[in-house]
């Protein structure tokens, strides 16, 4: 193999792993989590890449003289969705990164 054909497979490499880096992005941003708290009476969900979709607040939980533990609640809530999105997110980079045929632990500029 000469140097011409070398750079031209080290070049789509490249493009087969930014596409496949682009791929995840897209698969993160549609995997949903629920971050939860209270037993479930605050729920939040959001996706992998940490956008928040909804919150949900049982309606028991609305009481002026609780606003305090309801916004603690909501807090809680978001930080286990925030969690369990980190951990999805890892999960689909691990993925993605061995089948790229990349040794285990390397890490990919950008991606974590």
């Amino acid at each position: 193999m000469d140097m011409e054909e070398m750079l031209k497979a080290a070049q789509a490499a490249a493009e087969k792993i930014q596409q496949q880096m682009s791929d995840v992005q897209a698969t993160l941003d549609s995997l949903e989590v629920e971050g939860s708290a209270g037993g479930g009476l605050v729920k939040i969900r959001a996706t992998a890449k940490g956008r928040i979709l909804s919150v949900s607040i049982d309606d028991s939980l609305i009481v002026p003289e609780d606003k305090q533990m309801l916004e603690d609640l909501v807090t809680a809530a978001f930080n286990d969705a925030r969690t369990k999105a980190d951990l999805a997110a890892e999960l689909e980079m691990h993925k993605a990164q061995s089948g790229m045929g990349l040794p285990p632990g390397f890490k990919l500029p950008g991606m974590g």
